[in-house]
């Protein structure tokens, strides 16, 4: 009786604030190094018409990518695979959230990927309630694929430190975006929901950061926040698919790291 070959996965997602200034940091070395199955980028900052065959063309990957139509440079997110799309996705049905080219939804058939560039809300109110707006219709999106029995994956930069210990300074920050009350019970929500932070999971006490402003040297000096996240449905967890989660502080090239989730099934 032949025993089923497990498949292992790895897969990897960065916030490079803005590709064209990545790939002169050694973008592609970094791809190349970081080997993933999966790699998501966000905050890409490019047009369709501004991708190269270089970006568009790496041996072995499918590439895929949603753009901002309603402003030049801004946003964008991009997902690069070695594994198979059944079916691929721009947005989740609403315009004022899908014009902004936040989102990217990929059916792997063992699971549904997403790429999500989640808002900031520091700019002002307005755009503080359009990112909890995003958070409701995203996950009521998402919450219709658990109905359906579908597992998930749901990757990015989030835009949000979940508890004290996911930031340098929490009681300075709790009036700024980012770190409200408003926006980490959102996270409190999805949690309560039966979705799992896979780097908290397997890590609960470990202090570790992935996004540092680039003034007053905070990568050198380690004062950042941890809003880049692995969110993947109960499920996943509850089948023991989960074998690593990790945040790569020593990959540079954008003021966010890699963060990686490897799973094995």
């Amino acid at each position: 009786m032949s025993v089923k070959k497990k498949k292992k996965i790895r897969l990897i997602s960065w916030n490079v604030n803005g590709l064209r200034a990545a790939v002169k940091k050694n973008f592609f070395e970094s791809f190349s190094e970081l080997d993933a199955d999966v790699f998501a980028i966000q905050e890409t900052k490019l047009q369709e018409h501004q991708l190269t065959r270089e970006m568009c063309n790496i041996d072995g990957y499918e590439a895929h990518w949603s753009h901002a139509s309603v402003k030049k440079g801004y946003s964008g997110v991009g997902v690069h695979t070695r594994l198979t799309s059944k079916r691929v996705a721009h947005g989740i049905g609403e315009s004022k959230f899908d014009d902004e080219g936040r989102i990217l939804e990929i059916d792997f058939e063992d699971f549904v990927f997403f790429n999500i560039y989640f808002p900031n809300g520091q700019m002002s109110a307005e755009r503080l309630q359009y990112k909890l707006d995003f958070y409701e219709s995203f996950f009521a999106h998402t919450d219709d694929y658990r109905k359906k029995g579908r597992s998930l994956i749901i990757t990015g930069d989030y835009n949000t430190a979940h508890n004290e210990i996911d930031l340098k300074n929490p009681k300075p920050n709790q009036n700024t975006s980012g770190f409200l009350r408003i926006e980490r019970d959102w996270l409190d929500r999805i949690v309560k929901n039966g979705y799992v932070d896979t780097f908290r999971y397997l890590h609960p006490e470990t202090v570790k950061y992935s996004w540092w402003t680039y003034r007053f040297k905070a990568r050198d000096r380690n004062i950042g926040w941890r809003i880049d996240y692995f969110f993947v449905t109960r499920d996943i967890i509850d089948r023991g698919w989960v074998k690593e989660a990790f945040i790569d502080n020593n990959v540079i090239g954008s003021d966010h790291c890699p963060i990686g989730l490897t799973l094995e099934y």
